[in-house]
């Protein structure tokens, strides 16, 4: 996304939908906007934030709509996460305790890749965004990630994953424990939000959780993701 203000038309194309209906939300303060002499505006990076938030009740279909808009043209679309999370991405036991030592350990893991050249500014980035808001779902999964980009800090985009052997206090709505990770570090907010968008569409089909939790290594976990995301590609043909 830009950093130049969206008008209502640019909006419509970013999130692929229609320009009256988003006209009706920003009128009722549903979106993040002012107007300016009569016209709406909206920052890129406020429509990055709402979004991320909106996405968390977002069926599959409304889901995929917010990845293909913002697709990223040099990523394998039908792998998307499997591709940014290679088995040497992915720790399973993750052997933390508490929440600062799962974002440490997280990023320990992702700097396997040479790719995160500050770690304690993604670490302070990360626990940002936790305390504004927490990244954990009601069902024991959390996808911690910074608020903002931070090109300066970290290289190409990845995602490290861990499964702790029992659930830690993370900040879910309903006080569940959470026990998956999915460490999420882009330099773009596209590659963010499709990421974000895949993930959670990766969430929503039957046992996938399940099977994460029942698998003991590496390999098995990234079997898993692959054999999500080639469900995933099915249902598009």
């Amino acid at each position: 996304m830009a950093h130049e203000p969206f008008s209502l038309n640019d909006l419509s194309k970013q999130l692929g939908r229609d320009r009256r209906e988003l006209e009706k939300l920003a009128n009722r303060g549903r979106i993040p906007g002012r107007k300016v002499k009569g016209e709406w505006q909206f920052h890129p990076t406020e429509i990055t934030h709402w979004l991320e938030e909106e996405m968390r009740s977002y069926t599959t279909s409304e889901l995929e709509l917010v990845e293909q808009t913002n697709a990223p043209t040099e990523l394998d679309s039908n792998h998307l996460i499997s591709s940014l999370m290679p088995e040497e991405l992915i720790e399973v036991p993750l052997n933390a305790r508490t929440k600062r030592s799962v974002l440490e350990s997280l990023i320990e893991v992702a700097g396997r890749t040479w790719q995160i050249w500050e770690p304690a500014t993604v670490l302070t980035a990360l626990q940002q965004r936790e305390e504004a808001y927490p990244t954990a779902f009601e069902n024991g999964v959390a996808i911690p990630h910074p608020r903002n980009p931070i090109p300066d800090a970290v290289g190409e985009p990845l995602i490290a994953y861990g499964r702790t052997l029992t659930g830690i206090p993370f900040g879910a709505q309903n006080g569940r424990l959470t026990d998956i990770f999915f460490l999420v570090i882009c330099s773009d907010a596209s590659t963010h939000l499709s990421v974000l968008a895949r993930l959670g569409r990766m969430l929503q089909l039957p046992d996938f959780v399940e099977q994460l939790r029942e698998a003991t290594t590496p390999h098995e976990t990234h079997e898993i993701i692959i054999e999500a995301e080639n469900k995933i590609a099915e249902s598009q043909t």
